[in-house]
């Protein structure tokens, strides 16, 4: 059985789930998965890294490399 067909037949059985107390420990695991994967892909920066971000920025203020906040929320929109 592939992915999709295992999906299908999980969505299945969990629409025909009545009992709130085992829908709200699939939330929870669902929830607590999901967590763990960004909690795992999430590096944070060095102080170095952290201070060049900075000097780059600055750089780019100084030399009016800047998106207008009406520009940036119309970027925004198109994202899915």
């Amino acid at each position: 059985m592939n992915t999709v067909d295992r999906k299908l037949r999980f969505v299945q059985e969990f629409l025909r789930i009545t009992d709130e107390e085992l829908i709200g420990k699939l939330e929870q695991l669902l929830d607590s998965e999901r967590k763990k994967k960004i909690s795992k892909e999430f590096v944070p920066m060095t102080m170095e890294e952290f201070n060049k971000k900075i000097d780059q920025s600055e750089d780019d203020f100084k030399n009016g490399r800047l998106t207008e906040t009406d520009e940036l929320l119309k970027i925004i929109d198109t994202w899915e």
